[in-house]
């Protein structure tokens, strides 16, 4: 049989392409270097740990930290490392990392925390956190073989001096944000612009906020053109005194106008009372506030309201009930908001949040996320109502007797139990990196 030019190129081409497979199939296994037989059998002795961290970068945790195995189920774990993180007075993040003990080392816990300022690169923050993993695993890594391989070394630090803060605890923020697109029948034009100074103290918490937002959009069809926009500006400010461990004083104030809730100025001034029951040191893992306000509002609108109204000046209250947990098992999130004015009762809304997440069994999570609100408090509405464009366009503020949203999932995972691996071929369908 005659083979033609082209099937022998085929043939040649295919024989290079595939001899590199044949070789590595063929080549005898490579030996391990000395002493690694032992120290893949002295790593199999060292503690199972479950990361339980959302943010964390657990590729670039398990690539520095690699004096112990990391498991996918916390239930296999002789250590749960729970995260939690609160905001810093100077803008930054206190990172919470909770040890807790389990099977042989049950009871034995720990806490240990790292503060990020938020002048901080993601790299030293990262770097940060695993530097203070590494000191709360030592306890655990000691009381195993591998702890044998450990070794300890002290880095001296700058002497502790006095600090003088020209700023006073007092933090800045601006932002400015801008975006367009459009296609051949549709354009959308966005901006917007925050700015917020904040200061915090233990005795003290204070927090002002001011912003501003447009949008217009505009759309083509048939040789008609439909032209929208809508814009709203804001101002906060929120001032609290510690009374203790458990309870709070303070005020709110703001400003705000919108097209959107035709509204031309509110203003609201606010005295409040809040208690945790849980002290307020344990606001990371858990608590459960009650917060009072007595609100007092005079309000402009920019077109009558279907109650006859272009401005009014009205007295409400509002209490707002919000509980936090996260554990070794999930975590809950719940909140319960009522508020009513004065001058009619009838005129309140009531608001459920709630978000609960929880680990079922081994590798099976349930997560459900869900809000309910009871309206009956819209007094900005406009008298004239809204064309179908404005309906359409989501551009003012509908009537509407409630509100709902439910999200339920479930996730299972199954296999190995360890996660120690990393390997960044291809990435990860995406980014690699997770942001703090």
């Amino acid at each position: 049989m005659m083979f033609s030019s082209r099937k022998i190129l085929y043939l040649v081409l295919a024989i290079l392409l595939f001899r590199p497979v044949f070789s590595l199939a063929q080549a005898p296994p490579v030996p391990a270097p000395p002493g690694q037989a032992d120290l893949d059998a002295l790593k199999r002795t060292a503690p199972r740990v479950f990361l339980d961290c959302d943010y964390c970068d657990l590729d670039y945790i398990k690539t520095e930290i690699t004096f112990v195995n990391y498991v996918r189920d916390r239930k296999e774990a002789q250590i749960h490392i729970l995260f939690t993180y609160l905001s810093t007075g100077g803008g930054g993040l206190e990172y919470t990392m909770a040890f807790s003990g389990q099977q042989e080392f049950q009871g034995q816990d720990d806490v240990q925390k790292y503060v990020a300022d938020r002048t901080q690169t993601e790299e030293e923050t990262r770097a940060g956190i695993v530097r203070v993993l590494k000191m709360g695993l030592i306890r655990y890594v000691a009381k195993t073989p591998i702890g044998g391989k450990i070794g300890i070394v002290f880095q001296p630090g700058v002497k502790p001096t006095s600090v003088s803060d020209k700023w006073n605890f007092w933090v800045f923020n601006l932002r400015l944000r801008t975006s367009s697109s459009g296609e051949q029948s549709t354009h959308s034009k966005y901006l917007y612009g925050s700015l917020s100074a904040n200061r915090t103290t233990p005795e003290w918490k204070i927090r002002t906020s001011l912003y501003v937002s447009k949008n217009s959009s505009g759309y083509t069809y048939e040789g008609t053109t439909i032209d929208s926009s809508s814009d709203s500006k804001s101002f906060s400010g929120m001032l609290a005194k510690s009374l203790g461990e458990h309870w709070s004083a303070g005020a709110y104030i703001s400003a705000y106008t919108s097209t959107y809730s035709n509204i031309k100025l509110s203003l609201t001034a606010a005295p409040a009372l809040e208690y945790d029951l849980f002290p307020y040191a344990q606001s990371t893992r858990r608590q459960l506030t009650f917060l009072y306000r007595l609100n007092y509002k005079p309000t402009s609108y920019l077109e009558e309201t279907i109650y006859d109204e272009r401005s009014e000046s009205l007295w409400t209250e509002s209490l707002t009930i919000s509980l936090g947990l996260k554990e070794k098992w999930g975590s809950i999130s719940m909140e319960l908001e009522g508020a009513h004015y004065f001058h009619d009762f009838s005129k309140n809304h009531v608001t459920v949040y709630g978000s609960l997440s929880l680990r079922l069994w081994k590798g099976l999570s349930f997560d459900v996320y869900g809000s309910y609100s009871m309206i009956h408090d819209q007094l900005s509405l406009p008298k004239g109502g809204a064309t179908l464009e404005e309906v359409l366009l989501s551009r003012k503020m509908l009537e509407t007797d409630y509100s709902l949203y439910l999200s339920i999932g479930l996730s299972y995972a199954f296999g190995s139990i360890y996660s120690n691996v990393v390997n960044p071929r291809f990435g990860e369908g995406g980014s690699s990196y997770y942001s703090y």
